[in-house]
């Protein structure tokens, strides 16, 4: 007998469990069933750098999923001759105010060589070999560049993982719909039953679980960015993804678009309206390292909610009581490079859960999510 499998949200994290359980159904086992009313979906609004391997952030088990799926992304693209507009592997340029802190940097780097071969090579620059890699820039500082780097239109990514999926086993109903208290799928009047639920609804998943006794660790951010037309005699140039000391990640297509952020606003819950101060910010941002940008570049505002928890690490797994339901959230501004991870460890936990070990990756899921006292 088939097992039916429901998942609620497509964004980076749903669509790739459907592509994983699409890719895992060999004997035609499983019929998969999203459902995603896409609004205010962070992915969508998501364009970012997949860098992950000189991050800041002390949490071991964080690195290890953020690193691992950097390899996954770029294995993802391999495999399903994913387009460069959707993911390119061109590298990333971090750079710093200070030479003891790029020397630093750079030791990192050399480090992190040993755990994973997706870091790439890497090369300590001064600002003038930093701008010679990326010709639009008028102004920086030295870095050092990974080449291992890479950039991704999330909303291109998901539509395009889900369009593979949907060659096989995988049904999209663009619906709303919630968890009800018997644990079961509330399509507007209907109760509907199934195997397993997988619950990706984001910042919404407290939400989406509201009818069970449970508490959710889970909070919205607004995400703000703004794409540019540069219109630049060196459009034709591959230039690499820059992380640039005290400004916005800058990122740039060999067309002349530029996209400047993500912000990062804790405060703004639900809030999908683009703000003007905050828009101004990114233009000044741009500016400082591009002569000349003002509001006759700007070509696009894009606005997301993304999900993150109270220590910002992410959770993924069985619901402790409910082993039928996983979720994963919790994501934050990395959800593009451990969504896909995530998603995948999701779709192996249905398929052959004997053979994943989440907990490589993850803090327990109890501290996350767990029932009402």
């Amino acid at each position: 007998m088939k097992k039916n499998i429901a998942i609620i949200g497509g964004g980076i994290v749903g669509s790739t469990t459907a592509y994983y359980l699409s890719k895992l159904d060999h004997k035609h086992e499983f019929n998969v069933i999203m459902y995603d009313d896409g609004k205010g979906q962070a992915t969508k609004a998501a364009a970012g750098i997949i860098s992950p391997w000189l991050s800041k952030r002390r949490n071991k088990k964080w690195y290890n999923l953020a690193r691992d799926g950097a390899t996954l992304l770029s294995d993802i693209a391999k495999e399903t001759n994913m387009s460069k507009d959707i993911y390119d592997q061109c590298g990333t340029i971090i750079t710093r105010d200070d030479q003891d802190k790029l020397n630093d940097l750079y030791q990192k780097a050399l480090v992190r060589t040993k755990e994973t071969k997706t870091i790439g090579n890497v090369y300590k620059l001064n600002a003038n070999e930093v701008k010679s890699k990326i010709p639009l820039l008028t102004k920086s500082l030295p870095g050092v560049l990974v080449t291992g780097g890479a950039r991704i239109d999330g909303g291109r990514f998901a539509k395009h993982l889900k369009n593979i999926a949907q060659s096989n086993n995988l049904k999209i109903v663009n619906k709303k719909v919630a968890i009800n208290d018997e644990g079961k799928i509330q399509l507007e009047q209907d109760s509907i039953e199934y195997d397993y639920i997988i619950i990706a609804t984001g910042a919404w998943m407290k939400k989406t679980l509201s009818n069970l006794p449970l508490e959710v660790d889970v909070r919205a951010q607004k995400g703000q960015l703004i794409e540019l037309s540069t219109n630049s005699i060196h459009s034709n140039a591959n230039m690499p993804v820059l992380m640039p000391e005290g400004e916005r990640d800058f990122i740039p297509f060999s067309n002349g678009k530029l996209i400047v952020g993500a912000t990062h606003e804790n405060d703004k819950g639900f809030d999908l309206q683009p703000t003007s101060e905050v828009i101004d910010d990114l233009l000044a941002s741009a500016n400082r390292l591009v002569d000349g940008l003002n509001q006759e570049n700007l070509v696009k505002i894009k606005v997301g909610t993304r999900a993150y928890t109270s220590d910002f690490a992410p959770f993924f797994g069985n619901i402790p009581q409910y082993e039928n339901i996983l979720v994963g959230g919790g994501l934050g501004s990395s959800g593009l490079t451990t969504g896909p991870l995530i998603g995948k460890l999701l779709a192996h936990s249905i398929v052959d859960k004997n053979n994943i070990d989440l907990d490589q990756y993850r803090k327990p899921i109890e501290n996350y999510i767990k029932k009402n006292n």
